[in-house]
Formats: C-alpha cells, sequence, structure tokens
C-alpha cells in the first residue's frame, strides 16, 4: 500500500505542476525543453554507482525545485516559477512510472522498487 500512495503522490504533483505551469501561461515550448534535463543527474553513473546515485537523487528531490524557485525568484522572477514547475512535474512523472530515488548499490535499486 505504501508503494501505491507514493505513485498516487507522484501523479498529484505533476498534475497540479501541470495545472500550475497552465495558470502561469509559461512557455509550453520551454516546458518541451526543459522537462528532461533533471535525467542529466544520471551522467553521474559514468563515475560509478555511489556518485551516480548521489548525484541522481540530488536531482530527484523535492527540495531543490524549491530551492531554485526561492534563489531565483529575486533574480530571475519571470523564469524561476516555471523552471521550478517543470523540475517538480518531471520529478512527479518519475514517482508516477516508479522511478525512485537511488540506492548506492546500483541504478535499478530504488526507494520504490527495482527498476
Amino acid at each position: 500500500m505504501p508503494k501505491l500512495l507514493l505513485h498516487f503522490e507522484g501523479i498529484a504533483v505533476a498534475a497540479a505542476g501541470l495545472w500550475a505551469y497552465h495558470l502561469l501561461g509559461a512557455s509550453w515550448i520551454l516546458f518541451a525543453a526543459l522537462i528532461l534535463v533533471p535525467d542529466l543527474s544520471m551522467l553521474g553513473y559514468l563515475a560509478g554507482p555511489v556518485s551516480g546515485a548521489r548525484l541522481y537523487n540530488l536531482g530527484h528531490t523535492y527540495l531543490l525545485p524549491g530551492l531554485l524557485w526561492l534563489c531565483l525568484s529575486f533574480l530571475a522572477p519571470t523564469i524561476a516559477l516555471p523552471a521550478a514547475l517543470i523540475w517538480t512535474i518531471h520529478i512527479g512523472i518519475d514517482r508516477a512510472l516508479g522511478f525512485g530515488l537511488k540506492y548506492e548499490s546500483g541504478f535499478k535499486d530504488t526507494h520504490l522498487n527495482r527498476v
């Protein structure tokens, strides 16, 4: 049951983020350009499973999009919220699909299941 709840939580986060992005009126071209950027964190696996898991997890936690919005909202407010929403939506979609945070034992070992 907890695993199922985490999947539904991902769906809820992604749906809420998409709705907020729509209401914001931000560019869907920007959305398409940035939606997969968090997956660049997988490149950490080129340095091994420990570095890979750490970098991947850093790019796939809700904390960093919140910090991005908080920090950039003073410097570049027109890009801060759309970028943070896109990142949050990406994480929500990943969770909904079962791609969880990684354990250092290997890329396929996640907090949701073995991929």
